[in-house]
């Protein structure tokens, strides 16, 4: 029998820049993580939660990372056998880097600034990601995935993160700034 879904979505959750998120899936009784952001590596784009939201559990393998991970532990689900997915996201904590007229049209020197700007805010993000992923690890959740990143820890930005989330993850109030 069919069922009736609806789901509120916040528009401000298809405003592209730089997020971090955090998934949450209830598996027989325990809760599994998963850390992401956004801000592509080789690209100057940064997209919108709301998108990877939907990549994330879709057929592109390039992009379902989540469940790639929900499936190696699980091989025997399928995405509408989990009772919820759940996402807290943060964001954009950094802006997308402003298009330029001439990406359309290939002009290299326009693309490379908006590059070098871009990859500015996209390591302070990874850095961010992959503290993020360590704190809860360290805390007691159990993060699916593994994030790495050689990017510096600004330890502001970190604060502004930790304070943001520790009331859906109070266990990060155990862990130093």
């Amino acid at each position: 029998m069919p069922e009736t879904y609806v789901v509120d979505l916040p528009a401000r959750m298809t405003q592209r820049g730089f997020w971090l998120y955090v998934w949450q899936v209830p598996v027989d009784g325990e809760d599994l993580y998963y850390v992401g952001r956004t801000g592509d590596n080789s690209s100057p784009y940064a997209s919108s939660v709301y998108r990877r939201f939907g990549q994330h559990l879709g057929d592109a393998d390039n992009t379902n990372a989540l469940l790639k991970h929900l499936r190696k532990r699980y091989p025997e689900k399928d995405t509408w056998h989990y009772d919820t997915f759940r996402m807290i996201a943060l964001g954009p904590i950094f802006p997308e880097v402003e298009r330029h007229p001439d990406f359309l049209h290939g002009q290299a020197p326009h693309y490379r600034d908006a590059f070098t700007r871009h990859v500015a805010f996209r390591n302070r993000a990874a850095a961010l990601e992959a503290k993020l992923a360590r704190e809860l690890t360290a805390s007691g959740y159990e993060v699916l995935n593994t994030v790495s990143s050689n990017a510096p820890l600004d330890h502001d930005d970190w604060q502004l993160v930790k304070n943001a989330l520790i009331e859906h993850f109070p266990n990060l109030s155990e862990i130093r700034p």
